[in-house]
């Protein structure tokens, strides 16, 4: 039996499996044909253990440096930090120590994405919010699309697992497995939809009035009264299809013009509370990280999410424009947040 320099693997893991069943070391090496040794070596490194690790003392900052960092913290958010530290001129910190620090006064976030907001974007916002300021918006009709994957977004998947168990598996598919686009909209307490746009249909100008045409007039906007539609006011965004001349010209012809079809500003999805809905309906589907496995059954899911959701909820929704307009104009155009 020649003397090797090093132990596989596998021949380790047979070295605690015969320990275990009481062999002695002198007959693991006869079965593994390897030097004596070896296995008395590996044996008393093993039963040795790790070196416990011994805490250095963490270096201190004094008080001054420490509202120095403070204050970089603020003017950087999304800075390293070692990026904040060398800000402050305070070198020599090693990395788990300014972690530590800055843990005790901040939390690692994401940061919010919203869309971009020029000086014009902020004047058409505050505009908007002054001429429906007085609306009763119990008459207005919110109308969005929303796209769901079979996967869901990205990040929502975590949770907590217990030591010694394993995560559970997640199919990876390239662009979530594909998606089905849905259109709903709110009024008062009353959900409308939501409807499925058909499978590999994009949505132009002609696409979307056919859509309409076959789901929101023919399913539900002609069964009310001639009152209703007198009063009623439809809001859409800006969307290339919602805003063309065809699209404008088709829904005049259905009556919807003028005073009642709600001009949008731009860049605004803070202030369509359908927004909400939609956040509403996502964390319903896919919670605990559920993935699917066809577009039927990720539209089940919707549908079924939807009609869980009640009146008082929606009428929560639509209720908040009030408030919704007045942050605009107190931040002068700004974004609210939703």
């Amino acid at each position: 039996m020649g003397q090797k320099k090093d132990l596989t693997g596998s021949e380790k893991s047979k070295i605690v499996r015969y320990l275990a069943e009481g062999c002695s070391s002198l007959k693991i090496a006869k079965l593994l044909k390897r030097d004596h040794r070896t296995i008395k070596r590996f044996i008393q490194n093993s039963q040795q253990g790790r070196k416990k690790r011994v805490e250095k003392p963490r270096l201190k900052i004094t008080a001054h440096e420490l509202r120095k960092v403070k204050r970089a913290a603020a003017k950087m958010p999304l800075a390293t930090s070692l990026a904040i530290f060398q800000s402050c001129s305070i070198t020599g910190v090693p990395k788990s120590t300014r972690c530590a620090i800055l843990r005790d006064m901040a939390k690692v976030r994401k940061a919010e994405r919203r869309p971009p907001l020029n000086k014009t974007h902020k004047l058409k916002r505050q505009d908007w919010a002054k001429k429906y300021l007085k609306t009763g918006f119990s008459k207005v009709l919110w109308t969005d699309e929303m796209r769901v994957s079979l996967d869901g977004p990205d990040g929502w998947a975590r949770g907590w697992i217990g030591k010694g168990q394993r995560a559970p598996v997640r199919l990876r598919r390239q662009q979530g497995g594909g998606g089905v686009l849905v259109w709903a909209g709110i009024i008062k307490d009353e959900l409308v939809g939501p409807f499925r746009v058909e499978d590999g249909v994009k949505l132009n100008s002609q696409s979307y009035c056919q859509f309409l045409e076959d789901t929101f007039f023919k399913q539900w906007y002609r069964k009310k009264s001639a009152s209703f539609k007198k009063n009623m006011i439809f809001m859409q965004d800006n969307a290339s299809s919602h805003a063309s001349k065809y699209s404008t010209a088709w829904l005049a012809r259905k009556g919807i013009k003028e005073e009642k079809r709600m001009t949008w500003p731009p860049c605004s999805p803070d202030l369509n509370p359908i927004e909400n809905l939609w956040s509403i309906i996502k964390c319903e589907i896919y919670k605990e990280g559920k993935q699917y496995t066809s577009l039927n059954s990720v539209w089940e899911a919707v549908v079924a999410a939807a009609r869980n959701v009640d009146g008082e909820q929606i009428k929560t929704l639509t209720e908040s424009m009030d408030g919704r307009l007045l942050s605009v104009l107190a931040k002068k155009g700004g974004y609210i947040g939703r």
